[in-house]
């Protein structure tokens, strides 16, 4: 969708991108993060021609933007920035509406597309369409920001930061939101972000800049595998192995099974199923789905496991990831979590068992290091 061939910019005596040369990825959202002044900012400006390149290329569909005119360029690229922008003396409606009057759509199709946009970024259009931005939170400034952006429905979305003014709470919610959004309308995206936390969470792929030069560009697992340089080290910050979590899905391949027994089986039973290794045991109904758990220091005497069976100290779906899964064992102070998929018993995640996935170095880490 989007390359950039040898791009320069010059400014006076200083470079402040240095020939790059980079591609983002159709329907991918590609995070842009490096120290201040890296050249971040300037190559997003670049993609639209807010900032004119003073050398390379810049391909957008194979046609050199340079050669195409820059409003008609800028129509096809939405854009976001930190503080909105939005216009004060329009209605929310009005602001979302400003790309598709430009291209002067008709005001049913305008009223349509607005109400699809608002709704999709979680704003009631009967609540807020009539409203003006003085009368939203900063985060519902940001939502609207997102639905003008989206306006004509652009094959590619540009943004500057567009969270950064943000509190924590506010800004965590607004990212979930983002990339629920980016789910459903699959955009080209450039997002620029100083935080390296961000750029993990939403990105597909992340691409670090220093001094105007591209330092590394990979997928946030395998950045975190394999950083680069010392300043990616630098960057990815002291808990580099946590993170690793956080973009680890859990893999049911390292999995341990404890040993199985049914609510309506002897305690007998149980302690025939226990060895050496466990001391607990799943309690799974006769379809597989789990019931609970089982302690071994329980099943003394005669009696049926279901008089026994207690809750699972935790759980989490296969889905996620190991940074859920770990977080789950802390706050429940348990010594294993269960993994299900739907209604299903997968098996649990010990702490031996985090370290087996965690040393796990997936291919495409692998193939990325090779390719250096």
């Amino acid at each position: 969708m989007i390359r950039l061939e040898g791009v320069s910019k010059r400014y006076g005596a200083q470079l402040a991108v240095r020939d790059l040369t980079i591609e983002f990825h159709t329907g991918q959202l590609t995070m842009l993060v490096g120290p201040s002044g890296c050249g971040k900012t300037t190559t997003l400006k670049m993609i639209n021609r807010l900032i004119e390149p003073s050398s390379g290329r810049i391909l957008h569909d194979d046609q050199d933007v340079t050669h195409t005119d820059p409003v008609t360029l800028r129509l096809r690229m939405g854009y976001v920035i930190q503080n909105v922008g939005l216009f004060p003396h329009l209605t929310i409606a009005d602001n979302v509406a400003t790309v598709p009057r430009l291209l002067s759509w008709d005001k049913r199709r305008i009223a349509r597309r607005v109400s699809e946009l608002l709704e999709l970024v979680g704003l009631d259009p009967r609540a807020f369409a009539n409203r003006y931005p003085h009368q939203l939170s900063g985060g519902q400034r940001q939502r609207v920001g997102v639905a003008r952006a989206l306006g004509a429905d652009p094959p590619v979305l540009l943004m500057d930061e567009p969270f950064g003014a943000i509190d924590r709470i506010a800004r965590e919610r607004l990212q979930n939101e983002f990339l629920r959004i980016q789910r459903e309308v699959r955009k080209t995206v450039v997002f620029v972000t100083h935080d390296i936390d961000e750029a993990i969470k939403l990105g597909d792929r992340i691409a670090i800049m220093n001094q105007g030069r591209l330092e590394q560009y990979e997928t946030p697992a395998a950045i975190l595998a394999k950083p680069a340089s010392d300043l990616v080290i630098d960057l990815l910050g002291p808990d580099r192995g946590l993170k690793r979590l956080s973009v680890t899905p859990i893999d049911l391949n390292v999995l341990e099974r404890p040993p199985i027994v049914h609510p309506d089986e002897s305690l007998a039973e149980a302690r025939g199923r226990l060895d050496g290794k466990w001391r607990r045991l799943i309690v799974l109904d006769r379809d597989g789905r789990p019931v609970g758990e089982l302690d071994g220091n329980q099943i003394d005497g005669d009696g049926r496991v279901s008089e026994r069976v207690r809750p699972l100290d935790a759980t989490v779906p296969a889905d996620r990831t190991l940074y859920d899964a770990f977080s789950q064992m802390l706050i429940r102070q348990a010594s294993w979590v269960a993994v299900v998929d739907g209604d299903r018993f997968q098996g649990v995640l010990t702490p031996a068992a985090f370290v087996a996935a965690i040393q796990r170095v997936p291919a495409e880490v692998e193939g990325a290091t090779a390719r250096r």
